[in-house]
């Protein structure tokens, strides 16, 4: 067995430190918009707007656990943790899209009742006015994050910036129903717009809870395997080694774990093998520029093929493509 550990710490490093200062830029200015939004929605009495401000208390709550887990991810393995951390940024996700699921079906409640009851609203353009500034913050914070996000590889806060940009969403609907009842007066659009905002954000953190329940499972991403293996391949085209099988991939935040059986020939020195081990674990690293790959790999003597017939392809093997999966790139 041989475990290759590639030369992508220090941007790993570096993507961490990145993923921090995002985060905590992003609880600060989730303050602003907060004390932005509950007080237009103070002011005017709108469930609409009340609704916006509930989906931005919800982001300060989620904010907070990315905050926390973004720090955690970034701790060096351990003994009780010997593959590292970040597997809690699916957590993170999944709770944020938890949250995120809680303040829709709120919102759409809130709206129900007010079509009941009947809706009072005042005050609408101060109130327009303040839900559009704070709009604005957002929509930049919003852009910031998912490119902070992207280049860190951090999931949390890639899935902060979806949170955010969803509040952007969210507002930029509230205000055109909103607008519309301040100029035409029809109050019982205001509940109605409410409901439309619950439900689309109820969709967003159904998508987050999807992608956290894939990461906790350690789901394969199938570009990433299409990529390890004409890695693979074109190591066995110019004879560095025989064939492989037994490819296997999951993924935890911006480093993936990757395993293989390598075949060559048994005359070769144990020296030699290595050499060429290494030789295809720096392809594999090199096929997935950006992300930290760990590969272990095993080496098999030609002969050890011949004792499988059948062939030696274990469940979950990823060394060759199956329907649905996407062309090499």
């Amino acid at each position: 067995m041989h475990l290759h550990v590639d030369h992508g710490a220090e941007e790993s490093g570096a993507g961490d430190a990145l993923a921090r200062r995002a985060i905590r830029i992003s609880f600060a200015v989730a303050l602003l918009v907060l004390v932005g939004k509950v007080a237009a929605a103070w002011i005017t009495g709108s469930k609409a707007l009340l609704s916006d401000a509930l989906e931005s208390t919800i982001h300060i709550a989620a904010t907070g656990i990315a905050v926390f887990s973004v720090w955690y991810a970034s701790q060096p393995p351990d003994r009780g943790h010997p593959y590292g951390h970040e597997r809690i940024v699916f957590f993170s996700a999944g709770m944020e899209g938890g949250l995120i699921s809680i303040a829709a079906l709120s919102i759409v409640a809130l709206g129900v009742r007010d079509i009941i009851v009947g809706p009072e609203v005042q005050n609408l353009g101060l109130g327009l006015l303040l839900t559009g500034a704070m709009g604005l913050v957002n929509l930049v914070l919003g852009l910031y994050l998912l490119r902070s996000g992207r280049r860190s590889g951090s999931l949390a806060v890639e899935a902060n910036g979806q949170h955010t940009l969803t509040d952007v969403w969210t507002s930029g609907a509230v205000l055109v129903g909103v607008a519309v009842v301040w100029v035409t007066g029809l109050v019982i659009l205001d509940p109605l717009v409410a409901i439309g905002a619950g439900l689309h954000i109820l969709a967003t953190g159904g998508k987050l809870l999807r992608r956290s329940f894939a990461g906790l499972m350690g789901t394969a991403d199938p570009g990433d395997a299409a990529r390890l293996r004409e890695a693979l391949q074109s190591a066995c085209a110019d004879g560095t080694v025989e064939d492989f099988h037994a490819l296997r991939l999951r993924t935890e935040g911006t480093t993936r774990w990757a395993e293989v059986h390598l075949l060559m020939p048994g005359t070769l020195s144990l020296t030699e093998a290595h050499e060429r081990a290494t030789a295809v674990e720096e392809r594999m690293q090199s096929a997935l520029p950006g992300a930290e790959v760990r590969v272990t790999s095993h080496i098999e003597p030609l002969a050890h093929a011949l004792a499988h017939p059948e062939g030696h392809r274990p469940a979950g093997d990823l060394s060759l493509p199956v329907e649905g999966d996407p062309e090499t790139p």
